[in-house]
């Protein structure tokens, strides 16, 4: 049985592919040619976002195992924009770096439609969790030393 339809796989496919491909020209160029040293915020972002994109490169092979990469976008840009700037937007204090963001945030609202939530709600609400400790009556494994 197909949980997911292969169109739906190809939607998920593209939008790997649209991150990927986005955040691959504005971040590499930046990590590989820095133009000065970064400051910490600055630094930890910008390798935040490099690994961000690789992962939404394992995407293209994985769509669905990867969801959880396009579920962090979706609640981190959701979460900056109903925190950040609609306050600021809705008090006329929205300044331009922020705004040039919201733009480039606003590209969230794609993410609910290409989403699976029926595969999402079984494998990650409804699905058993893995157990918090060994099974009665066997023993905890160990790693080898």
């Amino acid at each position: 049985m197909n949980e997911v339809s292969l169109f739906r796989l190809y939607l998920l496919r593209a939008m790997y592919l649209l991150v990927s491909i986005g955040l691959g020209l504005l971040i590499w160029p930046q990590i590989l040619f820095p133009s000065q040293p970064w400051e910490l915020k600055q630094g930890v972002v910008l390798c935040m976002l490099a690994a961000f994109q690789l992962m939404a490169m394992l995407g293209l092979r994985y769509p669905l195992q990867m969801l959880p990469v396009l579920l962090w976008e979706l609640a981190w840009k959701t979460l900056w924009l109903g925190v950040v700037a609609w306050p600021q937007w809705s008090s006329g204090t929205l300044d331009a770096s922020n705004r040039a963001n919201a733009s480039a945030c606003l590209w969230v609202v794609i993410l609910p439609f290409v989403i699976p939530w029926g595969y999402v709600v079984r494998h990650y609400l409804t699905k058993p969790g893995e157990r918090w400790r060994s099974a009665k009556g066997h023993a905890a494994v160990t790693p080898a030393a």
